[in-house]
This record gives structure tokens, sequence and C-alpha cells, in this order.
């Protein structure tokens, strides 16, 4: 530019300052400001706004705050812009005494809060649940003569919808209405989510029937949400309803709400209605995904149809469809439940054979279905391997091991393992000492050592998931079974 004889002026620096900011490019904002200031041209407050917003979207405040210092050493005083960009990176990163401070400040040196000052205070007090207090904020906002807009009654509401206040989100949306404003079709959703996390689905249908009337515009989320919300609720009848009301409306399901609604199906048994889905997106136009087939594949195995899950997975691989590692642990879950170890463990060779990934979940799944057959030496080699490729057991793999040389009647190995679970602080569920314990009476062993394994369980406490009853039904059963072993030797 300098070449051709052009002078950069305040505005060409600005500018550069500002796309290096946006981008993120930090260092280059720095170095151009060092440019002006050597071209004898003085950074302005546009500038010095700029580089503080890029500092805070990086998380670098403390940076940001030495450089308002700068700033007014070089007499350019901050101004609202300023302290709205420095409030809101004290907020985001949950510093509310700082964000609080600069509020202070900036009303003592004469700066006048805006609109933008007060929903940043609004955002940053309902992020962390003080609704009473981001309440106050807009009754001190209308004081001051600054009117509250769509932004201040959006961000109230998501605010009380996050904390389980309906009633008051509510309230809310009716003062809005009352005012004329809008509420935005983010909190119409984060409303009907609310509303059906309190299994308040009449009031969710209800709302969204209304919101257009209300001014809201619902959209595929909207429909989405209460149509997962039925689906929860074991109501699938309801949910394919508002599903054709939502198609009636011309709101188009994308592949996301599509995998929603075969995954609602799939839970409900209804796999053979959720194939129907994915013929009609496919009819569409639409691209199924990994969720997609994995959902479906989850579903014939959830019924128990382990060979349609197969059929349906050669299908896809046909298709180009890429299994991956979720993929084949639905499978062989799916083997393993339907007793199937030995073709669990085929198709686990071929896939380790193919240099395809697995994963901790793998082995643990492989490992229960051993020892749920009594394998535990092929178990116990499982788990050497697993080692060697770097996944560490966990509760899940252990509580496998135990329950299954229980069954076994290997006490000694199951006590070994359990003393090797303590010693590394695995949690061991009471599930697995009960498993112990009637491993223990079936076997007609001693009180005594009844009593060492429910002492442990004792030790878990209440929270755990034996109670006191099986825990005295279980020590009594050992008593009789050592009393009729001494009558027997008598």
């Amino acid at each position: 530019m300098k070449g051709k004889g052009l002078i950069p002026n305040r505005n060409t620096y600005n500018t550069l300052v500002c796309g290096y900011c946006r981008m993120g490019w930090l260092k280059e904002a720095a170095q151009t400001i060092d440019l002006m200031t050597q071209s004898n041209i003085l950074p302005d407050i546009w500038t010095y706004n700029m580089l503080i917003s890029g500092l805070c979207k990086e998380t670098k405040i403390e940076e940001a705050f030495k450089l308002r210092v700068e700033m007014e050493n070089m007499k350019v005083l901050p101004d609202v812009v300023t302290y709205n960009t420095l409030i809101n990176g004290c907020f985001n990163l949950r510093n509310n005494s700082a964000g609080f401070k600069l509020f202070e400040e900036m009303n003592k040196k004469g700066v006048k809060p805006n609109a933008i000052t007060y929903n940043i205070m609004v955002k940053g007090l309902s992020k962390e649940g003080n609704m009473q207090e981001a309440s106050d904020f807009i009754k001190k906002m209308e004081e001051t003569g600054v009117s509250p807009d769509c932004v201040t009654y959006n961000t109230l509401i998501s605010g009380y919808c996050k904390v389980g206040n309906l009633g008051a989100a509510f309230k809310t949306m009716d003062d809005m209405l009352r005012k004329r404003l809008k509420m935005d079709t983010f909190t119409l959703n984060t409303v009907l989510h609310a509303l059906c996390n309190e299994k308040k689905l009449d009031e969710a249908y209800e709302l969204l029937c209304s919101s257009s009337k209300r001014g809201y515009d619902p959209d595929e989320v909207s429909y989405g949400t209460l149509i997962m919300g039925y689906f929860k609720n074991e109501n699938a009848d309801r949910a394919l309803k508002l599903w054709d009301e939502m198609k009636e409306k011309q709101i188009l399901p994308s592949i996301s709400t599509y995998n929603s609604v075969i995954a609602g199906l799939c839970k409900s048994g209804k796999t053979d209605q959720a194939m129907d889905k994915l013929n009609e997106l496919l009819e569409r136009g639409l691209v199924p995904d990994e969720t997609t087939y994995n959902t479906l594949i989850h579903g014939y195995c959830w019924e128990g149809e382990v060979d349609k899950a197969f059929h349906f997975y050669n299908t896809m691989i046909s298709n180009s469809f890429k299994p991956d590692t979720k993929t084949c642990n639905i499978l062989l879950h799916g083997m393993c439940n339907k007793k199937m170890v030995d073709k669990a463990l085929k198709l686990f060779n071929v896939w380790v054979s193919k240099g395809k990934s697995v994963d901790a979940v793998t082995y643990n799944t492989l490992i229960t279905g051993l020892c749920g057959e009594g394998n535990t030496e092929a178990a116990l080699e499982l788990l050497t391997e697993m080692q060697e490729r770097n996944y560490k057991p966990d509760g899940f793999t252990y509580n496998a091991f135990i329950c299954g040389l229980t069954e076994a009647g290997k006490f000694r190995e199951a006590r070994h393992i359990l003393e090797e679970m303590v010693r590394g602080g695995i949690t061991v569920e009471s599930s697995t000492y009960i498993a112990l314990m009637h491993g223990l009476i079936k076997r007609r062993k001693s009180t005594s050592k009844v009593s060492d394994i429910s002492s442990r369980v004792d030790v878990l406490g209440p929270k755990r998931y034996a109670s006191r009853k099986t825990l005295a039904t279980a020590k009594a059963a050992a008593k009789r079974n050592e009393e009729r072993a001494t009558a027997d030797n008598n």
C-alpha cells in the first residue's frame, strides 16, 4: 500500500485490528496497534475496544484489564462498550464479584449503563441461578429509564426454567405479551423442555398450540422436544400424532429429529415402525447417519431379535454404512444377552483382525457374557488382553468376574479379586457382596464368612443397594445351613 504512495489512516489500521480480533489473531492485532503508534497515529476508543473484546473472547481477562489501564494512561477513557465487554468477560468466567465491581465503577465514573449492560448482568445472574437478583436488576433497569427488551425477558425466562420455577417463567411470558414483546423460539423451546422434564406434557402441548397466537414461532425443535417428552412418558401414540401435526404444518423434520423419533419407537418396542421412519427419510432424500443405524440395530437387539439386527447390519454395510465401535458393542451386548457368547467372540475376533477399534465397553461386555456362562478362564484371558491394550478394568469388569467365580464355587478367587478392587480404590457395589453371600449360603458355608461379607455391605451405608432385610435373610440362611451341617455330623 505504501509502495503505491497510499498512506494508511486510523480507519485502515482499525479495520485490520477488527479482522485480526475476529479471527482470534490477537498477536497480529497488537502488532498492528504498535505500527499505528510508530506511524504517529494514536489508537482510539474503537481500537482498544476491539482488542479488549478479542482478549475476553479468548478468556484472557487479566490482559484485557491491563489493556484498559494502558488506554487510560493514553488519555483514552473507557466507554459503555468497554465496560460491557469486560463485565461480560467476567461473568463468562463465573467471576461475578468482578462484574459487579465494574458495574459500580462505571456508575461512579459517570458512564451510564445501557440496555446491553443490564442484559449482561441479568444473563450472568441467571446463569448462576440467582433469579431474585436478576429480577431485581430488571426493576433497577426500569427505575433508571432503560426499558427491558426481548433479550432481557428471554434471558429471565430461560433462567427461571433452569431453576425449575415454571410459574415465574409463565408470569414473565405474560408480562412480555402485555408489553407486546416477542419471546424468541430458543426461549420457547427452553420452556417446552422444562415442562417435559417436569412431565407436564399437557401444559407443554397447550403452550405449543397457543404459541402462534402469542406471537411465537414454533420450529422443528419445539415439536421434537414434546415428541420426545411423550416417548419418555411411554406415550408413543401421542408422540406419533404430534409428528403428523408437525408435518401438516409444513415443518419438515431433519435427520436429527428423525433419529429422536426412531430412538423413541425402538425404546417403545416398535422397531418395525422405526424402520418405516428410516424408509420415509430415505424417500425424502435425507441421508441416515451412524446414530440412525446404531439406534435401529440396538432396537432389534433390545427386542431380542439379534438375527434381524445382523440382517439389517449387513444390508447397511452393503449400502456404504461404516460401523463404529458403538455398533460392535451393541451387537455384542445383544448376542451375549441371548446366550450367543461364542458368536459374539467370533464377531469380536473378526472385528479386531480388520484393525477396527474396540474399547473397555467391548471387553466388559464379552467378559460379562463369558462369566455368565461360567467360562471364567476365557474371561481371564480377555482381561489380560484388555490390560495389554491399556484398557483399565473398572467396577463392571471386576463385578462380572466376582459373580461368575462365585457361581462356579470359586470363592477364594472371588475374594482375591474383591480385595484387589478395594486396594485399587474401585467402587464395589453391594450387589457384588450380596452375590458372594448367596454363593456362600448356596454351598452351606459358615455364618462367620457370610457375616464378614455382610459387614462390608454395612460399611457402604444405606445408600447402596442391599436392604437390611436382605442381609438379615442371608445371615439367617447361613446360620441354618451351619446348624444343619452340625446336626448331620452328630
